[in-house]
């Protein structure tokens, strides 16, 4: 095995975020593979205007075969557990002819943007003024999970950081440099005093370790 296919199945398509995050996971779990991430964008297919989990899942796996698959769901305010057993649902109940690869839950206690609220330096270069002097008022790192809106502090942090006004400021396309913010970011480390990304973290080392991706 020369490389490591993964699969990225989530809400919505802002949640590309993770995959850096994902992918410095698996490295500083020992992978050494060559990585190949994938967001898995269902839009290209037809799924019912309700679908389900299993579709979607089902749906990416069709799409993006994988030797790994993360699959995204917020908590929005329910309990982890609960999250968690609703994915292990979805991928039991997958048609038996699907290849079935190994599967790591991703459940951020609030909107995964969250997870970005902390570098400072990554959001003032993300927002295209390094030079920036100003406070950000970025929250608390221990508190990131209690952010009732963390997208809109994100976007909000990162039009401020911009420098820009009038006409310029209300054009600003905070959604695609809220995406360049986890690309930007090299160490997720800091993270490591969030409950919900501890849990993360080891799920993704107990799965490389099992699957001896680190060897």
């Amino acid at each position: 095995m020369k490389e490591l296919r993964f699969t990225l199945v989530t809400d919505g398509s802002s949640d590309v975020v993770l995959l850096p995050i994902l992918t410095w996971l698996l490295r500083t779990s020992g992978v050494m593979l060559a990585l190949q991430p994938v967001w898995a964008d269902t839009r290209r297919v037809y799924l019912p205007p309700r679908a389900s989990l299993r579709d979607r899942l089902s749906a990416a796996l069709d799409l993006y075969p994988c030797d790994l698959l993360f699959v995204h769901r917020d908590a929005e305010r329910k309990p982890r557990q609960q999250r968690m057993a609703e994915i292990q649902r979805a991928i039991e109940q997958l048609p038996a002819e699907l290849a079935q690869p190994k599967a790591v839950c991703v459940v951020p206690v609030r909107m995964q943007e969250a997870w970005l609220l902390f570098d400072e330096t990554a959001i003032k270069q993300a927002a295209g003024n390094s030079a920036f002097r100003g406070s950000l008022d970025l929250p608390p790192i221990r508190e990131l999970e209690t952010v009732p809106d963390p997208k809109t502090v994100l976007h909000e942090c990162l039009r401020r950081a911009s420098g820009l006004h009038g006409r310029r400021l209300r054009t600003f396309p905070a959604r695609q440099r809220a995406i360049r913010v986890a690309e930007l970011i090299d160490d997720f480390s800091p993270l490591r005093v969030l409950p919900a990304f501890r849990a993360l973290e080891d799920d993704v080392q107990r799965v490389v370790s099992q699957s001896r991706w680190n060897v």
